[in-house]
């Protein structure tokens, strides 16, 4: 059945406060500009967010952090975003660091069923404190619980009618498999076809994972950190 194309404000409607929310992308790529504004009009408070990282000052999730929107973070990365850094430090928001690997796992396992693996990952580390510690074949690894949300914001290329979606490049990090981990996935596409114009081989998260489906207005394509070679 075709899904009915929402505006951002519309899609975002049944989010609500205290909810756990994940947020697809890596860097600045892939990550639900649309969503993620609409979302800050709402104003919605005491959320629990899980991403790889917060983008940078000013952009995407950090617009939520300055709205004072989000009571803890589960992430990977905060090296580019500085409000987020001092929040971290200061104690105003609580902040769970996995390695970038365990994190995807912990998604993916979250859609799969799977409630807990092991890895060998964070061993012996901060990452280990509190986690429980077994042997295999001489080797010692974590147990690590999986991650689910209430909500999946995620930002495909192209995506049809049906909720059919499909990745470009780095932006397939992370979204995939949070489609497929939440309770209400919600999905902005830059280009919406109608049903059967997408290749089936082409298609990574089946429609079926797709409750809400919005069609991106504008996108801005900011660089995270610009490199350049001396003169």
């Amino acid at each position: 059945m075709n899904k009915v194309v929402l505006s951002s404000d519309e899609a975002v409607s049944p989010i609500f406060d205290g909810a756990t929310i994940m947020f697809g992308g890596f860097g600045l790529c892939g990550i639900p500009e649309n969503l993620i504004a609409a979302l800050v009009r709402k104003g919605v408070k005491g959320l629990h967010t899980i991403a790889n990282n917060m983008s940078i000052d000013g952009v995407g999730m950090s617009l939520m952090l300055e709205g004072g929107m989000i009571d803890s973070h589960v992430g990977s990365y905060v090296g580019e975003n500085r409000l987020l850094e001092s929040m971290v430090i200061s104690g105003k928001l609580k902040m769970t660091l996995l390695p970038q690997g365990t994190l995807a796992e912990c998604i993916r396992a979250g859609g799969a069923g799977i409630p807990a693996f092991y890895t060998p990952t964070g061993v012996g580390t901060l990452v280990a404190e509190g986690k429980e510690v077994r042997e295999f074949d001489g080797r010692s690894y974590l147990l690590e619980r999986a991650l689910t949300a209430d909500f999946a914001l995620v930002k495909a290329w192209r995506g049809d009618s049906l909720g059919n979606l499909v990745y470009r490049k780095t932006a397939r990090n992370f979204n995939p498999m949070m489609a497929t981990a939440a309770k209400v996935t919600i999905a902005e596409v830059e280009d919406l076809v109608s049903a059967g114009e997408l290749q089936p081989d082409q298609i990574v998260t089946p429609g079926i994972y797709v409750k809400r489906i919005v069609k991106g207005e504008t996108y801005e394509r900011r660089i995270e950190r610009r490199t350049v070679r001396k003169a």
